[in-house]
């Protein structure tokens, strides 16, 4: 049996697999999932929306999947049709890989899979580690990416190393060596604005079964994206320890000086997963996208 590259075990990667249907029940909407063949391994997307909506593609985060992203978009799944694409790297569903964080490789991978798609220029919306391949597309392909939504991305700036080590970085350590339920729930409330019984479970499994991958997103040069012209809109937490939300939207005003930039007053890294906040950034997302370019 072959070694698994992101998973402690193949027992591990096939426990985490099992959270797919959980999570794609929530979005409460009928979703087509496709497997498609990049240079860089299989990669599946699911698909949800109407059919002859615009397609806007969304990028999870880390040790996520696309069956999580998908119940927070909220009315998006109305308005758009969503390719949520599971990340390869950060998802038990596509190609069990690394690639390259300081090349473009990302950008090509996400070309490749959108090609396979049928896509030609969409929408992009990326979260946390899926905004650093975000941006990675944006920077290495313009033309593709018509306009760009970010959410808490990695990518732009770092928060402190040490913020980072003693509220996040040590309590997820103590838990991944000796893991019990107030270990949990502490890193959990580092991470997480509100309570989610099947995300704090799936949370806590994921950080017993993934390899972490300690490669830190680099931080994105203006120059990299001058030839990308399309409209941006930043979200930044400004409770977020990993990035931290003031300091990440005046950056964003730096690289992208006609952004939209908005923050998220006492939100953490990951946003509040109720009704109200889905159905607030739906109608603000949507706005955006609906505006001529």
């Amino acid at each position: 049996m072959t070694s698994s590259i992101m998973f402690a075990s193949e027992e591990k990667k096939a426990g985490i697999r099992k959270w797919r249907e959980t999570f794609k029940a929530k979005a409460k909407v009928g979703v087509e999932e496709r497997a498609v063949a990049t240079s860089f391994g299989e990669t599946r997307a699911l698909i949800a929306g109407p059919t002859d909506a615009p397609p806007l593609v969304v990028l999870h985060g880390a040790l996520a999947s696309s069956a999580h992203v998908l119940p927070e978009l909220g009315s998006l799944l109305e308005t758009r049709r969503v390719y949520a694409i599971d990340v390869i790297g950060q998802s038990a569903w596509s190609e069990d890989r690394r690639i390259g964080l300081d090349d473009d490789s990302y950008g090509r991978w996400l070309i490749e899979t959108c090609d396979a798609l049928g896509l030609g220029a969409f929408d992009l919306y990326g979260i946390s580690w899926g905004g650093f391949v975000a941006l990675r597309a944006a920077a290495a392909f313009p033309a593709r990416v018509q306009r760009l939504v970010l959410m808490v991305p990695a990518g732009l700036v770092s928060g402190s190393g040490w913020a980072g080590m003693r509220e996040v970085g040590w309590p997820m350590l103590m838990y991944r060596l000796f893991p019990n339920g107030p270990r949990l729930r502490r890193v959990f409330r580092a991470l997480f604005t509100t309570d989610d019984a099947d995300w704090s479970a799936y949370f806590g499994e994921a950080l017993l079964s993934y390899k972490f991958d300690m490669r830190v997103p680099p931080i994105l040069k203006k120059e990299a994206v001058a030839s990308f012209k399309g409209p941006v809109l930043v979200f930044g937490a400004d409770r977020d320890t990993s990035f931290p939300g003031r300091p990440l939207l005046e950056r964003a005003k730096v690289v992208f000086p006609k952004a939209e930039v908005e923050l998220l007053e006492g939100s953490k890294h990951c946003p509040p997963q109720t009704d109200a906040f889905r159905s607030r950034m739906a109608h603000r997302i949507e706005t955006f996208l609906s505006r001529e370019i």
